[in-house]
C-alpha cells in the first residue's frame, strides 16, 4: 500500500494522459466518421469507392499494426519528404499526436458505418417534409437530420467509445506514459506488477462505468417520447 501511495502522482499522470488521449481520439474519429459516412452515401461513385477502401482497409488490419505503421512509418515518410523538399532536416512525431491520429483513424472507419446506418434509419418522409416547406440544407441538417442522426447513432457510438478507451492501452507500446505504461513501470520498479496492473484495470473499469452511465442518460434524453419496439 505504501508503494501505491508513493506512486499515486505518477499513476494519476497516466490517468490524465489516457483520458486526454481518449477525448482527442474520439473527436478525430467522429470527424472522420462523418466524412466517411457522407462518402458512402454520396451519389458520386469515386467518392463512394474512396470511403469504401478506407473503411475496408482499416477494419481489416489489426489496431496495433496501424499504430506502429503510423508512428514509425509516418516519421520515416515525413523525414523523406523533408529531405526531398529541404523544408526540414529531421522531424520526430510526438507520441501523443501519433496515438491520437492512429486511434482516431482506426475508429473513424467504425464511426463511418455507425453514422451511415443511423442516417439510413431516418424516415425519408421527414427529410422530404423539410424540403417541401423550403428549408435550406443547413437548416434541414440542423433541425431534422442531426437530431435523428444522434438518436439512431448513440447506441453504436457508445460501443465504439467504450472500445476506443480500451484501445488507448496500445499506446504504451510506443512509449506514451498512459495508465498502462506508468502502471507497468511502477510495478516493475516495486516488483509488484500485479498490484499496479489491478489499479490500471480498476481505472478502465471506472471510466467505462462513468461513460456508459452518461451516454445512456444522453440516449434516454434523445429517445424521450419515442415508442420502442418490443
Amino acid at each position: 500500500m505504501e508503494n501505491v501511495i508513493a506512486y499515486s502522482p505518477f499513476l494519476m499522470k497516466g490517468v490524465t494522459v489516457t483520458i486526454a488521449l481518449s477525448v482527442c481520439s474520439i473527436l478525430l474519429a467522429v470527424a472522420l466518421g462523418l466524412l466517411g459516412a457522407a462518402g458512402k452515401l454520396s451519389e458520386r461513385l469515386w467518392v463512394q469507392r474512396i470511403a469504401g477502401i478506407y473503411i475496408t482497409i482499416v477494419r481489416g488490419i489489426p489496431d496495433l499494426v496501424v499504430m506502429l505503421l503510423l508512428y514509425f512509418g509516418g516519421q520515416v515518410l515525413l523525414n523523406q519528404i523533408g529531405a526531398l523538399t529541404g523544408l526540414w532536416t529531421y522531424f520526430e512525431l510526438n507520441q501523443f499526436v501519433a496515438g491520437v491520429i492512429a486511434i482516431g483513424f482506426i475508429f473513424g472507419a467504425y464511426m463511418s458505418e455507425t453514422f451511415r446506418g443511423a442516417y439510413m434509419s431516418i424516415p425519408v418522409g421527414m427529410i422530404e417534409a423539410g424540403v417541401s416547406v423550403g428549408m435550406t440544407r443547413i437548416t434541414l441538417f440542423r433541425r431534422v437530420i442531426w437530431p435523428q442522426l444522434v438518436r439512431y447513432a448513440l447506441p453504436g457510438f457508445t460501443n465504439n467509445w467504450l472500445t476506443l478507451m480500451k484501445t488507448t492501452a496500445l499506446v504504451s507500446v510506443i512509449g506514451l506514459e498512459d495508465i498502462v505504461y506508468n502502471g507497468f513501470a511502477a510495478g516493475r520498479a516495486t516488483r509488484e506488477p500485479f498490484t499496479f496492473m489491478l489499479i490500471a484495470l480498476f481505472v478502465y473499469l471506472v471510466l467505462t462505468i462513468l461513460s456508459d452511465t452518461g451516454l445512456r442518460a444522453l440516449e434516454r434524453r434523445y429517445t424521450r417520447g419515442v415508442q420502442r419496439g418490443v
